[in-house]
């Protein structure tokens, strides 16, 4: 008879569920590794049919290991199984992967589609250019504000240029010197690693066929064509193309009311997967390349 198998993951250990025929007939926990996992599935359900876990922080690692292992993976959106789950009387990590059991036994469940390590890495790179910007810009607004309380106002500039400004006033502050002179420091040596990473981003981008086919069109350069492509994988994930552009959160906002029934502008509601995908960008992107302009591209 075919088993089925919940998983409840956590950081060290995971709960471990196993059903058959209606009936739990082992229940566990192990150490959060893939392999580990295997071995037990292996000699607790030697027929297993489904091993169903929520989506996490480990769900990737854990999808990618397990099919690799040979098992029948699953990952399920852990907001639609939280229904499911809260009808349990007490909380716990067992509890939860015998609720995952049970969606895994009567296939009540919405399976996710799980990225790859490529596209997961590429987007990895862009998550961290990006963050590193983020963070060169607060560090010299803050070197700015700090500047500002003693009566010195930083000239309007970037780069080299508001290093040489910070530099100059600074001359005759020994005191202020000592204090934003080392954040000076750090601002510059993440600028440098944030360019590193850009150049880096730059060059995969260039090598990637769908990311210059995007780029050749007017406005959308290689951290937006990147960040597409990472989000969308695969053209065959969607059905038609109008549905891509809702699920990057360029939805329409629609407003119904007894005879009332309009379309209004975009409702900016976007996917977690497309959260480094701005939407600043997804706007500017859908204005310069709408479905039918990518399909004619191949895209």
């Amino acid at each position: 008879m075919e088993e089925y198998i919940g998983l409840d993951v956590s950081m060290k250990e995971t709960s471990v569920s196993i059903r058959r025929a209606g009936e739990r007939i082992w229940r566990g926990k192990c150490a959060s590794d893939p392999r580990t996992i295997a071995e037990l599935i292996r000699k607790r359900a030697p027929a297993v049919k489904r091993v169903v876990f929520e989506t996490g922080p480990l769900s990737i690692w854990f999808y990618h290991s397990l099919r690799t292992e040979g098992l029948p993976a699953i990952c399920i959106d852990a907001r639609h199984a939280k229904a499911a789950l809260d009808m349990a009387t007490n909380k716990t990590d067992a509890n939860d992967a015998d609720g995952l059991a049970q969606l895994a036994e009567v296939g009540f469940f919405r399976e996710v589609r799980v990225k790859g390590f490529d596209s997961m890495l590429t987007r990895t790179l862009v998550g961290a250019r990006t963050r590193l910007v983020r963070i060169t810009t607060e560090l010299s607004n803050q070197i700015r504000g700090v500047m500002k309380t003693f009566g010195l106002l930083v000239p309007a500039g970037k780069g080299s240029i508001f290093e040489k400004n910070v530099r100059s006033l600074l001359t005759d502050q020994d005191g202020l010197a000592s204090i934003v002179l080392p954040m000076l420091e750090a601002w510059r040596g993440i600028r440098i690693r944030a360019a590193e990473l850009g150049r880096q981003l730059v060059r995969d981008a260039r090598q990637n066929q769908a990311c210059r086919i995007l780029m050749s069109i007017p406005g959308i350069g290689a951290i937006t064509a990147t960040a597409f492509t990472t989000a969308i994988e695969r053209p065959d994930n969607f059905m038609k193309s109008r549905s891509v552009g809702a699920w990057i959160g360029l939805t329409t906002r629609r407003y119904q009311s007894g005879e009332v029934d309009y379309d209004g502008h975009i409702s900016d509601v976007a996917t977690p997967i497309c959260e480094d995908f701005s939407t600043k960008r997804r706007r500017s992107f859908w204005r310069a390349a709408p479905p039918r302009a990518l399909c004619a591209r191949g895209v």
